[in-house]
């Protein structure tokens, strides 16, 4: 079965974080992994594109009720319409093995709460930092670059998938 990652980042995002996304999306359909993203623009849209582009395939779980509501990026080839809103958020998370952050604003911050919660590993690219009393900052093991981002969300979603017995 693929690996299923998904990439949460902002929609409004910068083009140096659009193009970053659209690093890791190639990486990712390299190795055989599905991306799952919100569907929208900005780092949605990288990531669909640059693994749609390597041959790979994309899931976009959007936030309302149909295309006219939520039109999802065109680089994604498996739209999945929610009527959820910023709800869906979780779906996203949850439906990966990992999860990979790059950038974002307070939908991303949302879904890095939804991974910590559920212990889905989360790889940062440029991501939020946050501190708080009692708060492990590992949580988001941090990189420098998209292939590492990739390299290691794929490890760290096969331990997690061989820690639960889910094997390869």
């Amino acid at each position: 079965m693929a690996r299923m990652i998904s990439v949460i980042g902002g929609e409004n995002a910068s083009p140096e974080a659009v193009r970053l996304a659209e690093e890791v999306g190639r990486e990712l359909a390299r190795r055989g992994a599905v991306v799952v993203c919100g569907g929208g623009s900005g780092v949605m849209e990288g990531v669909c594109r640059g693994a749609r582009q390597a041959g790979g395939h994309t899931i976009g779980i959007l936030p309302g009720h149909n295309a006219q509501e939520s039109p999802p990026n065109p680089w994604v080839e498996f739209p999945i319409y929610t009527g959820l809103g910023y709800a869906r958020n979780s779906m996203v998370v949850l439906s990966g093995e990992a999860v990979i952050a790059i950038d974002g604003a307070y939908g991303t911050l949302s879904e890095i709460a939804y991974a910590l919660i559920y212990g889905i590993p989360i790889v940062g690219l440029d991501t939020w930092e946050f501190r708080y009393s009692n708060h492990n900052p590992t949580g988001i093991v941090r990189v420098q670059d998209p292939l590492e981002a990739v390299e290691l969300a794929l490890r760290l979603a096969e331990e997690r998938r061989a820690s639960q017995g889910g094997g390869s």
